[in-house]
């Protein structure tokens, strides 16, 4: 998924705190046709609640009754709460710390398989965990005091930001270092890799600012995941079973954390009978020799407790639609392909002991387009696929977009034709019409000040412009350029987050390569010097979009629950930098411990990385003199692209029902299956995660509003934390590779 995930119904407010009319819940909200987009969504785990389609939810108030909150304007405030300090050290130490967790997390996850999470929920259930009991042991001089809601919005909020921008070292920078575009190794380009991402953290943040109003309170957009951090923080807070409530959900995700971690750690010891079953192998050794076909193109089962975590979260359909295209690429169009000699795979073994086992997970350019592999002849019709969609979508919802642009600039164009105009009757009513539109209840005090966006805004752009100009050769007209380019895609951005919790961040990227990889090839531009600069303006786009999807995000959590979008804004500010130097440390980690994920391999790297393999053929297909596409996967890619197209288009204009809407595939998951595979373990993890949360939410109701997205949110943070110890242990030389076992591998092999 490219950018944040969406999830099935669940009501963040327990059933065993309400008081429902006849003893029984209500039936969860209908979220179907809400997907979490494919691999660069920044699949934000926190997005627990799908509340899209819900009008108010209802929480456990004192006296045990309903109480209608809402998900449009901020929820009611205790008069008895004592006086809270929002921004303190405390808040943003814990939250930076929480989103670090996170951040490493990314690298991993998304180095495997393109999918980030944000540290919403993890940061704000985790928060409250520790600074609650803090709050009551320590003295007030040594961080004790009253903590509060709005002050765990702070530390969410640090978290969040400090979760952020890995999503640049698991696309963008390694699809570079494959080029060879940059230095010999990240070590080596260390200095000009951190001044690059701080350019991109701040850029996005000030971008943000601007946009709450016309986002949060004229729109009054969902931002699902938002809704269900904030109602998992008022939770934590308020009524008469908060505490029992988080007590429950943090052992849960404790729990499931650690079990994660040790199962991710131990399993490298054993891989083929703890982690992997290559159960296709297994059979062909037995003497049925067809089935080892399977095993070719990746049909393995893989007890990943992120993916089935997030399978816990999404909806059914984007699970169906992951495996669907996993099915369609690597069961259908692959075998084809072989068979009439389009693609090739190579022998797996070097002996020819077993001629039937092939590789088709390699990425041969020897001749890439007379005899190519099929993970290379299926990166275009993913491309396409991925493309396509998300400017389907846009175009689908087009008039909200147009709309959302004009209003955010019509307060500016009223004060500008009331000031030209000598404040003319009609103008000076039109700028007091604006301001009525964009009321804020926030206090002036708590408000972000013009000054303070507008000069940080001012101060990012001049940064980014000198830094590319001076580090990597950009022209800082160029420069400028890109940065409008992102503000305009942050707003399709900031469009999908606020309505299905989905951030299509890679695809945004991918859009701003095509656009500038045009402009400087017309400008007569080398291809290798190209290649550097649309591959450089795409990471601003992805950076800056990613980065307004989790600002509106936390400022709509802000909104709900009172609290302070200054403090927001500084919180977010300290947990960005902790991202900038987390991320870039762990990806070093990752390129030292597997060499692979930076070079271009003929043999099978632990680290699919399908962002990176994306990234590469876009910057490659844009800069060169003649396209280097197989003339079958460029019809093949036009084909699927345009139904792609066709079927999102019939979904939007001519299906009126969410249900029905729902029977259309996810066709950003059926992208990222093309792009992903041959490797099909995730998309049968995640279904696998589906049906048991269907299950669960079917039978255990009440089990599953507590626990379902506490403990998926640990399972996804535990594997992600336990994948960085296992890369600490490789560079150790006491890794899995190293005292581990091979039974149950293919040939005998290490197979972790």
């Amino acid at each position: 998924m490219t950018e944040h995930l969406s999830e099935e119904p669940r009501s963040p407010i327990e059933t065993g705190n309400i008081a429902y009319p006849g003893g029984h819940p209500p039936s969860p909200p209908s979220t179907e046709g809400i997907n979490p987009d494919r691999k660069d969504e920044k699949a934000s785990f926190d997005e627990i609640d799908q509340v899209i389609s819900v009008t108010s939810l209802c929480s456990d108030d004192e006296d045990g009754t309903l109480q209608d909150l809402g998900t449009d304007d901020p929820f009611p405030v205790d008069p008895d709460a004592p006086e809270e300090h929002q921004f303190t050290f405390r808040a943003v130490f814990v939250g930076c710390a929480l989103g670090a967790v996170i951040s490493a997390s990314n690298v991993y996850l998304g180095l495997k398989t393109g999918w980030t999470f944000g540290a919403s929920l993890f940061g704000s259930i985790f928060g409250f965990a520790i600074l609650k009991p803090l709050s009551k042991m320590l003295p007030e001089n040594l961080g004790g005091g009253y903590f509060g809601p709005k002050e765990n919005v702070c530390c969410q909020s640090a978290a969040t930001a400090a979760g952020s921008l890995g999503l640049l070292f698991t696309s963008g920078f390694p699809a570079a270092y494959q080029l060879g575009l940059l230095g010999d190794d990240p070590v080596a380009d260390f200095g000009r890799i951190i001044t690059f991402t701080l350019c991109c953290a701040y850029v996005g943040i000030f971008f943000t600012m601007p946009l709450r109003r016309l986002y949060i309170l004229k729109l009054k957009l969902t931002f699902p995941s938002a809704v269900a951090a904030a109602y998992t923080i008022r939770s934590l807070h308020v009524g008469r079973h908060a505490a029992a409530n988080a007590r429950k959900k943090t052992l849960a995700l404790v729990t499931s954390f650690l079990i994660a971690i040790a199962w991710r750690v131990v399993s490298e010891y054993a891989p083929g009978i703890l982690w992997d079953w290559h159960w296709a192998w297994w059979f062909y050794k037995a003497g049925w020799k067809w089935i080892i076909r399977a095993e070719n193109w990746g049909w393995i089962w893989e007890w990943t407790p992120a993916f089935i975590g997030v399978g816990v979260l999404v909806p059914l359909n984007s699970s169906v639609s992951f495996v669907g295209g996993s099915a369609l690429a690597w069961a259908i169009i692959g075998p084809a392909l072989v068979a009439t000699n389009r693609a090739f795979g190579t022998p797996v073994s070097s002996t020819g002991a077993t001629p039937e086992y092939i590789n088709y997970a390699n990425m041969v350019l020897a001749d890439p387009v007379g005899a190519p592999s099929p993970k290379y002849w299926m990166i275009w019709p993913g491309c396409a696929i991925l493309l396509c969609a998300s400017l389907a979508e846009i175009v689908g919802n087009g008039g909200t977009v147009v709309k959302s642009m004009a209003l955010a600039m019509e307060p500016a164009i009223a004060r500008l034709r009331s000031f030209g105009r000598q404040c003319s009757e009609r103008d000076a009513n039109t700028a007091v019409k604006a301001d009525d539109m964009y009321r804020d209840p926030v206090p002036t005090d708590q408000q972000t000040p013009w000054w303070m966006w507008t000069g940080g805004l001012a101060a990012g752009t001049i940064l980014t412009m000198l830094v590319m100009r001076y580090q990597f050769g950009q022209n800082a007209g160029v420069t400028l350029l890109a940065i409008l380019f992102s503000f305009f895609f942050s707003l399709v951005g900031a469009e999908c987050t606020g309505r299905v919790s989905v951030t299509p961040v890679t695809t945004l990227g991918n859009f701003a390569q095509l656009v500038f990889g045009g402009i400087s090839k017309g400008a007569g531009m080398a291809p290798i010097a190209n290649q550097l600069n649309n591959g450089l303006t795409g990471m601003i786009t992805l950076a800056a979009s990613e980065q307004v999807a989790d600002m509106l995000g936390d400022l709509k959590t802000t909104h709900l629950l009172g609290a302070s979008p200054r403090v927001q804004l500084y919180a977010q500010c300290c947990g960005a930098l902790v991202s900038i130097f987390l991320s870039a440390g762990m990806y070093i980690v990752f390129v030292k411990a597997y060499p692979c994920i930076n070079t271009l391999t003929n043999t099978t790297c632990a680290f699919p990385a399908p962002d990176v393999g994306a990234w590469r053929a876009v910057s490659v297909a844009v800069s060169a003199p003649a396209l280097p596409i197989p003339r079958s996967s460029g019809i093949t890619a036009l084909c699927l692209g345009a139904l792609a197209i066709v079927s999102t288009l019939v979904k939007y204009r001519f299906v009126r029902s969410d249900a029905r809407r729902a029977l259309f595939p996810n066709w950003n998951a059926v992208g990222i299956a093309f792009i992903l595979g041959p490797l099909c373990t995730y998309p049968m993890a995640m279904l696998f995660g589906s049906l048991v949360a269907l299950m669960w939410r079917k039978y255990w109701p009440a089990g599953a509003v507590m626990y379902c997205y506490a403990v998926a949110a640990g399972m996804i943070a535990g594997e992600g934390l336990g994948g960085i110890a296992n890369a600490v242990l490789q560079i150790a030389g006491v890794s899995g590779a190293v005292k581990g076992t091979a039974v149950g591998c293919p040939l005998n092999v290490y197979c972790g």
